[in-house]
C-alpha cells in the first residue's frame, strides 16, 4: 500500500484527529496512489498516524478514513459500519415520529468521520453527495451499504457541488440505484408538509439544516408583519404562516421557487392572501423598501453562502453587513431580526461582529435573544470545529 509521510512536526493536528493533511505539510508520498485510493499515513518518524483518502488535485492532498497504529482491515466492512453507525444514531433522533419528521441528514461528511460523503432522507428516498476523491473511489460499495442499511432503494446522486472541481471530479447527477424520482418529493417537518426537487433544488433538495431554526423563527411571528428574503421554496414563510404571522413577505430571485413556495403554502392550508411573493433582487429590493419607509415586525435574512472560503471571508463580510444594516432600518420598534449566514470562512464571532457593526450604523440599539446553530443531524465534530458552517442571530431592538 502507498505510503504518504509527514514533513517532522507536521503531526500535530492529525494527533488531534483532524481529518484533513494539507499539500504543505507532506514530504513524500511513497508508490503510486491514484485518485481517492486508501494510503497509509506516517510521521517524519515513521509511526502509523492512520489511513485517508488521497486526493492529488486537492490542497487538502489527504483526508483521514481513520486514526492510530491499527490496520484499517477490509474498506468495504470499514466504511459499512461507519455509515451504520451514523445513520442509526440519526435515525433514532428524528424517526420516532414520521407524521412530524421522515427527512433528516443521514450522513454528514467528516463530522459522521466519512469525508467528502453527504446522505439525506428525503421520505423514501436517499440523496447522496460524493464530494471528494476518497468518496467517489467507493462510490459503488457506499450506494450498496445504504440500501442495506436503510432498507431504501431508491437513491439519487447530486455531486453537482463547485467543491468537487477542487477535488479533479466533474459534477455528476443520476440515479444510483431504484427508479428515477418524481418531480416533486412531499416530505413532513415538525408537522408541516413540503415539496422538494431533489433532481435540481439547491444543495440536495431543501435545506435540512435549518428545520430546528425554522421552529424556532415561528415563535415570534404572531401577528407580525414578516419579510423573508432570500425565501427559496417558503420555508421559513410556512412556519411563520403557521405560527399565526399578519403577513409574510417572501423575496427571491428564482421565480421557479417561489411557485414551490407557493405550492407549499397551499399544500399547509395556508392563507394565501396573508403572503406576498417577489421575484427580485434581494440587495436591490431592501433598499427600495427603505426609500419608501416600509416596515416590518419581523425580518428573516437567510442567504446563500457568500464565503465558501476564507480568502473570499473579506468580500462576503461586506455583504452581510449590508444587508443587516439594511434590514435594521426596515425593522419596527421592539422588531425581530433573524439573520443567517452559512459560509464556512466566516466565523460565529466575526458574524457576531458584523451583525453588530450593522446595528452600530443603522442607528439602533440591538440585543442577541437567542444564538442559533445548524440542526442537529448535521452534527459538528469537536476534531473538525470546520465543521459548523450555519450561524444564526435572533436580534431585537428597542
Amino acid at each position: 500500500m502507498a505510503k504518504l509521510i509527514l514533513k517532522p512536526g507536521r503531526e500535530k493536528s492529525l494527533m488531534r484527529r483532524h481529518p484533513w493533511v494539507f499539500s504543505g505539510a507532506v514530504k513524500q508520498v511513497n508508490g503510486n496512489p491514484g485518485s481517492g485510493d486508501t494510503l497509509e499515513v506516517l510521521s517524519a518518524k515513521g509511526e502509523r498516524l492512520g489511513w485517508a483518502a488521497f486526493s492529488p488535485q486537492s490542497s487538502i492532498r489527504a483526508r483521514m478514513w481513520a486514526f492510530g497504529e491499527e490496520e484499517l482491515g477490509d474498506m468495504t466492512f470499514f466504511l459499512s459500519n461507519k455509515m451504520r453507525i451514523a445513520i442509526i444514531s440519526k435515525e433514532k433522533d428524528l424517526l420516532n415520529n414520521q407524521s412530524l419528521n421522515n427527512s433528516m441528514r443521514l450522513i454528514h461528511a467528516e463530522s459522521d468521520g466519512l469525508p467528502g460523503l453527504i446522505v439525506d432522507r428525503y421520505d423514501q428516498w436517499l440523496v447522496a453527495q460524493f464530494l471528494t476523491a476518497g468518496a467517489e473511489k467507493w462510490k459503488h460499495e457506499i450506494t450498496q451499504a445504504l440500501a442495506e442499511i436503510t432498507g431504501l432503494t431508491n437513491i439519487y446522486e447530486r455531486s453537482d457541488a463547485d467543491v468537487r472541481e477542487l477535488e479533479g471530479l466533474s459534477p455528476t447527477t443520476g440515479v444510483l440505484m431504484g427508479a428515477q424520482p418524481p418531480e416533486t418529493v412531499e416530505i413532513s417537518e415538525n408537522g408541516l408538509r413540503f415539496l422538494v426537487d431533489i433532481q435540481k433544488g439547491h444543495k440536495t433538495g431543501f435545506y435540512l439544516d435549518q428545520r430546528d431554526n425554522r421552529l424556532a423563527v415561528q415563535a415570534y411571528a404572531k401577528d407580525r408583519r414578516v419579510l423573508n428574503c432570500f425565501s427559496y421554496t417558503g420555508g421559513f414563510a410556512v412556519y411563520c404562516l403557521a405560527g399565526g404571522a399578519a403577513q409574510v413577505v417572501s423575496i427571491d430571485s428564482s421565480a421557479d421557487a417561489l411557485e414551490m413556495g407557493k405550492r407549499n403554502l397551499e399544500l399547509n392550508h395556508l392563507p394565501a392572501e396573508k403572503a406576498e411573493w417577489m421575484c427580485a433582487d434581494v440587495f436591490q429590493e431592501l433598499r427600495t423598501m427603505r426609500d419608501r419607509r416600509e416596515r416590518f415586525d419581523l425580518i428573516v435574512l437567510d442567504p446563500p453562502k457568500f464565503a465558501p472560503t476564507v480568502g473570499q471571508v473579506q468580500a462576503a463580510a461586506r455583504g452581510y453587513k449590508d444587508i443587516n444594516l439594511l434590514a435594521f432600518k426596515l425593522l419596527n420598534p421592539g422588531g425581530i431580526l433573524a439573520t443567517f449566514s452559512c459560509s464556512g470562512g466566516v466565523e460565529r464571532a466575526l458574524f457576531q461582529k458584523i451583525v453588530a457593526d450593522a446595528a452600530l450604523d443603522a442607528g439602533v440599539d440591538a440585543q442577541i435573544i437567542q444564538h442559533l446553530s445548524q440542526a442537529p443531524d448535521h452534527p459538528i465534530a469537536l476534531n473538525f470545529p470546520e465543521g459548523e458552517y450555519l450561524k444564526g442571530l435572533i436580534c431585537r431592538i428597542s
